[in-house]
């Protein structure tokens, strides 16, 4: 991270300074975001600035799984709350890299029209399953909101990350696809000097 963005997050605390760069961009794009959507975003920021819960733990190391995969496995799952699961991972994982990294998708096989198709139809399965039909009522909300207007909080997050100079994930992506691309073992160590045991997988086709 830039030294501008580590003295605001010194100065007022991370959770403090994304509320008020989510809010700023809200008002400065006249986008009508509830209040409750607002406090998703902040947590998704929260969460995914962290690379090793960005970067998914599988059998085969530490990936990003692309979103069709994500969708098979909860298709496939017996478990409503494993399928749900799995969904919000999908819509959480499409809204945070096509908001904040959607440079990085022009130089792959999927592009972000493709991560906010993913995302919304992920968050609309979610706002009418059955597990959120009675007592989560606010969240239902949350995800109805992130279904129908996806490409909008795609937007709030891009003026976020501008603001926020969030480079330092961007480059822990930059080096994870050229790694997929070439295979590079100089690159493969610098991943592993980060935490990411990288192991190559097939990409998908859409």
């Amino acid at each position: 991270m830039q030294q501008l963005y580590s003295e605001q997050l010194s100065r007022c605390g991370a959770r403090e300074y994304f509320q008020g760069v989510v809010k700023s961009a809200v008002i400065n794009q006249g986008f009508p975001a509830s209040d409750e959507s607002i406090v998703y975003l902040v947590n998704l920021l929260m969460t995914f600035l962290r690379s090793d819960i960005l970067f998914e733990r599988t059998p085969d190391g530490l990936m990003i799984k692309p979103l069709a995969i994500i969708y098979s496995e909860a298709v496939a799952s017996n478990s409503e709350s494993n399928r749900t699961q799995s969904l919000r991972r999908l819509g959480d994982v499409a809204l945070f890299i096509s908001g904040l990294y959607a440079g990085s998708l022009g130089r792959s096989l999927v592009d972000v029209d493709y991560y906010i198709a993913m995302g919304g139809n992920a968050y609309g399965y979610l706002a009418v399953c059955r597990r959120y039909l009675w007592g989560s009522g606010g969240i239902r909300i949350v995800f109805n909101e992130l279904s129908e207007k996806f490409a909008g909080y795609v937007e709030i997050l891009a003026e976020v990350g501008e603001t926020s100079n969030l480079s330092g994930n961007a480059d822990i992506l930059r080096l994870y696809e050229l790694w997929q691309h070439s295979g590079s073992e100089r690159l493969a160590k610098k991943l592993q000097a980060l935490g990411i045991h990288p192991i190559k997988i097939r990409r998908q086709t859409h």
